[in-house]
């Protein structure tokens, strides 16, 4: 895993699948996803303060495959929103993507994940709903990606994570292996009209200078 501190109070935490990022507000720190099954031991070594929330963005094994094991043994509270909740805990099968021709290639290459343990929900959030952390960190629902996709928007230290509803590999773009795209498509466009110096996304290099150009750009050449 790789530390890298994209803003002051946020790092990345790189994996070799995705990422994870650590926000920081004094001695109390939010994860934003946990990467797969495999990097609890990595997350744990780059805290520094009391764990006190893991948010997930959705559901899928890149994102919450450590959270039952990191909010066990930090006692940390877990929030995801309403849709995604059941599949997180175990009770319900998440839907697989509709993948796009170009995707399927790219499908088939990649290594199988291990599966993510259930875990529990403390908390089940919808948009519009604020996190005490960043100042106030607002829930964007950007269905899509999953049915129950969010993004986070810190309007004080103008901050947006995307999840996997927006990528930044190569070039700013919408996600990929999307259950829905059309409705992807008008989360972009959503997440291109909030005010962002600083965008963190699930798969790709975060943008600190020209972010909300960066996802203007990618909006204007989605349909």
């Amino acid at each position: 895993m790789e530390v890298i501190e994209v803003v002051p109070r946020l790092r990345m935490l790189r994996f070799p699948v995705g990422a994870a990022y650590l926000w920081q507000d004094g001695d109390e720190l939010t994860l934003i996803d946990t990467g797969t099954a495999d990097c609890a031991a990595d997350i744990e070594a780059a805290l520094d303060g009391t764990l006190r929330r893991i948010v997930l963005t959705h559901w899928h094994e890149d994102h919450t495959g450590s959270a039952a094991e990191l909010a066990d043994r930090h006692g940390a509270e877990v929030v995801a929103h309403g849709l995604e909740a059941p599949v997180i805990r175990g009770d319900a099968v998440g839907a697989p993507p509709v993948l796009e021709p170009f995707e399927v290639p790219i499908k088939e290459s990649l290594p199988p994940l291990p599966p993510a343990p259930p875990c529990r929900v403390d908390r089940e959030v919808e948009d519009g709903d604020v996190l005490a952390f960043g100042g106030g960190a607002v829930v964007v629902a950007v269905p899509g990606h999953t049915d129950g996709s969010i993004a986070l928007h810190l309007p004080g230290p103008s901050v947006l994570f995307t999840g996997d509803a927006v990528a930044n590999v190569g070039r700013t773009m919408l996600g990929v292996f999307n259950t829905d795209r059309a409705r992807a498509v008008e989360s972009l466009h959503r997440l291109a009209e909030l005010d962002a110096d600083t965008v963190a996304f699930g798969h790709g290099d975060p943008i600190t200078h020209g972010a909300a150009a960066a996802l203007r750009g990618a909006s204007a050449a989605t349909t």
